[in-house]
């Protein structure tokens, strides 16, 4: 699979300086943490899992968690299992290509007994997602990881959500953050990236942000968000992908949006497409997903297949970041020093952007470089094409 693999060759390569590259559950972690993207959950109890699954592969989804965690009810965990089994199983008996899967369970002995009911199908699972991730249950959770995953013969990731009101309050949260520290490294290959709970976050203070807000507009939970990074986000080598938080509102019908990024192409296109996004309650999603990035965060968590392709469009790299980038690490500036940028609007500083031009490489690889002309109301609109 690949990021807007679901587009016609000729239109990625009308778009794209640089396509993005191919990859599958197989690929080195580091490429797989960087290509989630939008990661897009669904109830474990869908009556229609696995046609969904296809479908939503064909539109341009690569990641996907099938959650049986807080979006079904006590009542229906078990149910929600059963047909997890069952739709894998069709799955499998179909072939083809899948989005990378994920489960959300809610206790470690889940994880195995799904590894072991899921049989042949568990091929098709890239791992599970690991809810209110803290020292002390977080280890439980990777012990069962690292016994199903001997049980399966294969790799399975974890991606803990770091979601607990212990990580929230300000008395607590240091001496959290150094347990989780201490956990996900102990198990460093096994956890692909790391996820925010920012629901949960809100909920802790009877909080919710309207549409036109962030999460950093939330300052109580923009702190956490740059504290984790902070101590779970550093560049230098010992940092591990953090993931955006899940943006909640999806009035967006994408029928009703295609005409309007379309009209007019040579009378400011990107003003209507601007008015077209905050009809539809978007334009706090795109602004946050700006921050995410700023903030360090790569991905993000989505509950509607409308947030996807603004996710992706917004990934792609520029051609002036992959110029700037390509600049600060070429050989022969292994020394330092400054340099005028090629796009001749600012400077590059060799030593301190370094960190910043390898992550700008690693997302060029998998999300692509965009041609000099192409921006993002080009990637959204060709990503919306059915």
């Amino acid at each position: 699979m690949r990021h807007f693999g679901h587009i016609s060759p000729a239109a990625r390569e009308g778009l794209f300086f640089q396509e993005p590259c191919e990859f599958d559950a197989g690929s080195p972690a580091p490429v797989l943490s960087a290509a989630l993207g939008a990661t897009l959950y669904s109830p474990a109890t869908r009556p229609c899992l696995a046609d969904d699954v296809v479908k939503l592969a064909a539109r341009g989804v690569v990641s996907m968690v099938l959650c049986l965690e807080d979006s079904i009810s006590d009542a229906d965990v078990a149910d929600g299992e059963a047909n997890l089994v069952r739709h894998f199983a069709d799955l499998e008996t179909r072939g083809g290509e899948t989005p990378l899967l994920f489960i959300r369970v809610r206790a470690p002995e889940q994880i195995t007994d799904l590894v072991s009911r899921l049989g042949s199908s568990v091929r098709l699972l890239s791992g599970f997602v690991l809810p209110k991730f803290t020292e002390e249950r977080g280890a439980l959770f990777l012990e069962a990881l690292a016994s199903a995953e001997a049980a399966a013969g294969q790799r399975l990731f974890a991606m803990p959500v770091l979601e607990s009101p212990e990580l929230l309050h300000l008395e607590t949260r240091a001496e959290v953050l150094q347990g989780i520290s201490r956990t996900v490294n102990k198990y460093r290959d096994r956890v692909l990236a790391l996820r925010l709970g920012v629901t949960d976050f809100c909920s802790a203070y009877g909080l919710r942000r309207a549409p036109d807000m962030t999460a950093y507009d939330v300052q109580i939970v923009g702190a956490v968000i740059g504290d984790v990074v902070n101590v779970l986000g550093r560049a230098d080598g010992t940092g591990f992908t953090i993931t955006g938080p899940v943006w909640e509102y999806f009035r967006l019908q994408e029928r009703m949006f295609k005409p309007q990024l379309r009209r007019s192409p040579f009378a400011g296109p990107a003003e209507e497409l601007r008015t077209a996004l905050i009809e539809h309650d978007l334009d706090g999603l795109l602004r946050e997903i700006e921050l995410d990035r700023a903030n360090g965060l790569l991905g993000k968590t989505c509950i509607h297949p409308s947030h996807v392709v603004p996710v992706h469009a917004l990934s792609v790299v520029s051609h002036e970041e992959f110029s700037d980038a390509q600049d600060i690490l070429r050989p022969e500036q292994g020394g330092g020093g400054v340099l005028r940028s090629a796009y001749t609007n600012k400077m590059n500083e060799v030593k301190p952007h370094r960190a910043w031009a390898e992550r700008t490489l690693q997302r060029a690889e998998v999300f692509g470089v965009a041609r000099e002309d192409v921006g993002f109301v080009e990637l959204l609109a060709a990503g919306l094409t059915d």
